[in-house]
């Protein structure tokens, strides 16, 4: 058994104890959930396409994940899932050209949006709630209302497939990257855009920094950049990686950037500056995506080696190998400590 997990499974009883105390039930759910279904992309397994919930149970027992419903949206390949802010509902993106939106507590479809001419890559509720964004492989961004399916923007700026689309935290501007090797930042009220344009090749990922200023993209050109998410001005470019970068995420603080590579590593960052903190090489092949934990203390990558896998801060690591009941079967007792 590898150290820290046998630790983890020592103190299991205290870990709960802290777990409980620091984080709300929809606040676990949602990132381990996140995990599960970033996993079943980076792996490539796609699961007869559906989308999992998983609800985290409190008990004088270990956290474990149990398997609530299995949702079949499509006879196609799901690509993005995202949940709405009060944790009531999901959104799924899929190759059929859809968006689907469906109750959380019983899998009822609510709405099938159908405007997209091509597969759906990335789907992104706002902060609020009531609008969706999706981003899609025939080149626009849309949104639109979630109470009654009205189509409130369709941008036509990118001349790619779009690869991410993401809300600034007030709501006001909509970032998407793109395979055209820009990032586009729509004013959602006005329509006026931004373009940013330093990148030479494909973006896969774009984030803002939690204070809504900065933004952050990851490309094919095998760097991350950093740009006031007002002017467009360049303020830092990440280089350490060797080859594409797949994933970027801000720090819950904004003081730091992770990002997730074909290289295999994931690399943790100083956010101003640049500098190298942390450079993870636990998986055995690309990495794809990654999240941080609510805290900041851990971050969770899924990789193409069908393992997810948690970094504890700088200090340590734990493994999980894929499975077709990857979450269900976890055990907080084999967690690393949170």
């Amino acid at each position: 058994m590898d150290d820290s997990i046998e630790r983890a499974a020592n103190t299991s009883s205290s870990a709960d104890s802290r777990l409980k105390k620091r984080f709300s039930r929809r606040t676990l759910l949602a990132w381990f959930s996140g995990i599960a279904v970033a996993e079943v992309v980076a792996s490539g397994v796609t699961w007869e396409s559906f989308v999992q919930k998983f609800e985290v149970v409190f008990a004088n027992r270990p956290l474990i994940g149990t398997l609530l419903y299995q949702y079949s949206p499509s006879s196609s390949i799901v690509k993005s899932v995202d949940w709405s802010p009060d944790g009531t509902h999901l959104a799924s993106g899929s190759l059929d050209k859809t968006v689907q939106v469906w109750d959380v507590s019983t899998g009822r479809l609510l709405l099938r949006y159908t405007g997209h001419t091509d597969g759906v890559d990335a789907v992104a509720w706002s902060p609020d709630g009531t609008r969706l964004a999706s981003g899609s492989l025939d080149n626009t961004v849309q949104v639109r209302d979630v109470s009654t399916g009205r189509l409130l923007l369709r941008s036509i700026g990118h001349t790619g497939w779009v690869y991410a689309v993401a809300w600034s935290p007030d709501e006001a501007r909509i970032a998407s990257a793109s395979a055209d090797a820009t990032v586009q930042v729509r004013d959602v009220s006005t329509g006026r855009l931004l373009r940013y344009t330093e990148h030479t090749d494909a973006v896969y990922d774009v984030a803002w920094s939690p204070d809504g200023t900065r933004l952050a993209s990851a490309s094919f050109d095998r760097t991350v950049q950093v740009w006031n998410a007002s002017t467009g001005r360049l303020l830092l470019r990440y280089t350490g990686h060797t080859d594409t970068v797949n994933a970027v995420a801000w720090s819950p603080d904004g003081t730091h950037l992770a990002s997730a590579s074909f290289d295999r590593t994931v690399q943790v960052w100083n956010a101003s500056t640049g500098r190298l903190l942390l450079r993870y090489t636990g998986h055995a092949d690309a990495v794809y995506d990654l999240v941080w934990s609510p805290d900041g203390t851990h971050l969770a990558s899924a990789s193409a080696d069908r393992t997810v896998q948690v970094a504890a801060g700088l200090y340590g690591s734990c493994r999980y190998s894929a499975s077709r009941s990857l979450v269900a079967r976890w055990d907080a007792s084999r967690l690393c400590q949170l």
